[in-house]
């Protein structure tokens, strides 16, 4: 099925099933331990032995000599896996760096061997034994120092690197008002619950991979690539997933060495990069150094604005695009957008939740926080003021498909109390604490990616759905199933969804902020060719057919979907793929967080009193969990915001921090409260469920607006995230 028109009417629109806040599918097997995840796979390899990762102790260099001989006679030691042994190995499409190192060494933690033991604690006692000399070379880990080597990257993902419209630099020259500073944010960790882990098993030449992946049918494709099979060979298995934020977006090492470990030992192996491990043996999200400027008239209306970022990576890695939503998010005829890639030996950086936008907005809403304050003019009416409906880049021939960013400040404004605001900073005291608020602009693109599902009916008249489609803690069970209950008329307690399986058809994969928009158009696609099915069977016109309560009806006759299905059930397999209304109309969301911080007046401690946001994200699927998915986001926002930050070792490449212990991100204590409210919208240029993503979209901004609410308190202005307590002493002092 293709998307290449505006949605009409259709079967989603009725909103029996859809729309309604139910309780998750997958829930009660969550909270009783019945769901089975990568590492616990219990049941389908019950005699997995246990591989131990050896990472590297330099950043650069080769390995000069490994001596195993210790390893290998210890206790329980069934086999060393290293590059010596492993056989011709490729590089994924998606891996900067090769996941099994060896002789040369890409960056600190790679995986340089496998030790594989009949207990967990053998394997991981064997792995300390292991004696590996190195050659050491010099290599480059400080942003900073390669600021200015950054290079212009290849156009990608985000499109080109660099944008320009009019005369940024004279338009730029002569206005009235001008803001000109420099932005910096730090590498971050995704620090997911469940870390990166997979059980392996090989049946003849056909490898099984219980994993815990974000994207199958890109697993898929990466395995065989890397170990050069057929892709016919390899399945994948993800039915549950302890979060990923873009870290699982690609297979990583644990993929890898669990495959190549148990073919060596001729039985299941299983692997989990250790959490000490995790950060600098897989990726982060890159720091960024962004330089700002915007130039506006005595009333706050944009002229000129210019976002340029430094990020750096590894050789052949690419850049942090956090300069894509200034290029959409408001008006102005003259500007220019730019990123630089400088060349590090630090561990991959790649895709952290909503890359870009994320890191992007930190700087760009602080920035129009100071331009408000340069104009005088109220922070939210400035935002109003600079709105615009089109693509600011392409002009008023490329309009947004639906953008209610005005609709959002305004709602959320008055929701939140904004009107109690002090203009002037530093003017309410509660106690020992100086109180603050602070607003910041949501945005993040609306993506969609061709999604497939196969769904059936069967004698009891349930319906049975299964796509390949993941679901990492968003609730992806619960929206398809939602889906279908809703095009076939059955209670959603009549649905079966199966998921996170490369043997079902393949989903548009969880990523992006794409997936639940894409996946359950994907079902759609299907439940509308089983529709067909059903109502040639039954003698219906299709397209009068109506299917509600278990039945299929026409005029004054109906038949149950039971019936219909018989003993052999009926089935339908389709994808929904899309055409060109993406290029036609700029799609994206929006948003608007509001804050209230607290600084005590003696220790500059920061907690936050309270926050809030309205969004707009299209047709909310289930706002029980869109609402979950908002403040999670939110409170990774004040980690960004405040806390969150890997330190890097600029002597020897490494990411000193790399632990729950020290590197810290927000707890419940840390934000006592937090509202969401959704702006009613149908976006018909988006898909048939008229739907936008919303997983990302409460990332974005979140931590801007914790740091206007600082400087709204204090009148100190930090730009160094994170705003941490030692930075707000300091220019306290200053």
């Amino acid at each position: 099925m293709k998307f290449d028109t505006p949605a009409g009417i259709n079967p989603i629109d009725k909103g029996r099933v859809i729309g309604l806040p139910h309780d998750r599918l997958d829930g009660p097997a969550k909270v009783t331990g019945s769901a089975p995840y990568a590492y616990e796979r219990h049941d389908a390899a019950p005699n997995a032995a246990y591989g131990w990762i050896v990472g590297s102790a330099i950043a650069k260099g080769k390995i000069a000599a490994m001596d195993l001989r210790a390893a290998e006679a210890a206790p329980g030691v069934l086999g060393i896996v290293t590059h010596a042994n492993a056989g011709k190995l490729a590089k994924g499409n998606n891996n900067t760096a090769h996941l099994l190192g060896g002789p040369d060494i890409e960056h600190y933690e790679q995986a340089l061997a496998l030790v594989i033991a009949d207990t967990l604690e053998n394997a991981r006692d064997a792995a300390r034994l292991v004696h590996i000399d190195y050659t050491v070379q010099d290599g480059k880990f400080d942003l900073a120092a390669e600021r200015l080597n950054g290079a212009i990257p290849p156009s990608g993902f985000g499109g080109p690197a660099d944008t320009k419209v009019g005369d940024f630099d004279g338009a730029f020259a002569k206005a009235a008002v001008k803001v000109d500073q420099n932005y910096t944010t730090p590498d971050q960790s995704h620090a997911m619950m469940e870390p990166h882990a997979t059980t392996a098993a090989w049946n003849g030449d056909r490898l099984t991979l219980w994993t815990s992946n974000q994207m199958i049918a890109w697993g898929v494709g990466e395995v065989a690539k890397t170990l050069g099979i057929p892709k016919a060979n390899v399945r994948l298995v993800s039915p549950y997933i302890g979060g990923g934020f873009g870290a699982k977006l690609f297979v990583r090492a644990d993929a890898l060495l669990a495959a190549l470990g148990a073919k060596a030992v001729g039985r299941p192996v299983k692997v989990a990069i250790a959490r000490p491990q995790i950060p600098n043996n897989t990726t982060h999200r890159p720091a960024t150094i962004q330089r700002i400027r915007i130039g506006a008239d005595k009333d706050g209306i944009i002229d000129a604005i210019g976002h340029e970022v430094w990020s750096g990576d590894l050789p052949g890695g690419g850049p942090e695009t956090a300069a894509m939503q200034t290029r959409l998010l408001y008006r102005g005829g003259n500007r220019m957008t730019a990123h630089r890639l400088a060349t590090l030996d630090l561990p991959e950086g790649n895709a952290m939740r909503a890359p870009g936008e994320a890191v992007g907005l930190l700087a760009l809403e602080v920035a129009m926080d100071e331009l408000a304050e340069a104009c005088g003019v109220d922070p939210v009416e400035l935002r109003i003021r600079n709105d615009v409906q089109y693509d600011p880049e392409a002009g008023t021939q490329r309009p947004f498909s639906s953008r209610k960013m005005v609709e959002c400040m305004r709602a959320g404004a008055d929701r939140f109390g904004w009107n109690k605001r002090k203009a002037k900073p530093g003017q309410v005291r509660d106690g020992r604490w100086l109180v603050g608020m602070g607003v910041a602009t949501a945005f993040r693109n609306n993506m969609v990616m061709k999604s497939g599902a196969r769904i059936g009916v069967n004698a009891q008249g349930g319906v049975i759905v299964e796509t390949d489609m993941t679901d990492i803690g968003t609730g992806s069970y619960t929206i398809i199933g939602q889906t279908a209950a809703e095009m076939l008329g059955v209670d959603l307690k009549q649905v079966v969804v199966k998921l996170g399986d490369s043997r079902f058809p393949a989903s548009a994969g969880s990523g992006g902020q794409w997936g639940a928009n894409s996946s359950t158009a994907g079902v759609y696609a299907a439940a509308m060719a089983l529709r067909a099915k059903l109502a040639e069977k039954a003698g219906y016109p299709a397209d009068q057919a109506q299917f509600e309560d278990g039945l299929i009806r026409h005029e004054n006759k109906s038949q149950t979907l039971a019936a219909l299905a018989g003993r052999e059930g009926v089935w339908a397999e389709d994808s929904m793929d899309y055409g060109d209304l993406d290029k036609r109309f700029a799609q994206a969301t929006f948003g608007a967080h509001f804050c209230e911080v607290g600084v005590d007046i003696d220790t500059a401690e920061i907690r936050i009193r309270r926050m809030g946001g309205a969004f707009a994200a299209g047709r909310i699927l289930n706002p029980k969990s869109a609402r979950s998915q908002v403040i999670g986001a939110m409170t990774m926002g004040v980690g960004a915001a405040l806390m969150e930050s890997l330190d890097v070792d600029t002597r020897f490449g490494l990411f000193i921090n790399h632990d729950m212990a020290e590197y810290v991100v927000p707890v419940h204590a840390d934000i006592p409260e937090q509202d969401v409210l959704f702006i009613d919208e149908l976006d018909d240029k988006s898909s048939p469920m008229k739907a936008k993503g919303v997983g990302e979209l409460g990332i974005c901004g979140a931590g801007a607006a914790v740091a206007n609410a600082i400087y709204n308190a204090t009148g100190i202005r930090l730009r160094d995230y994170p705003l941490t307590i030692d930075k707000l002493l300091k220019a306290q002092a200053a």
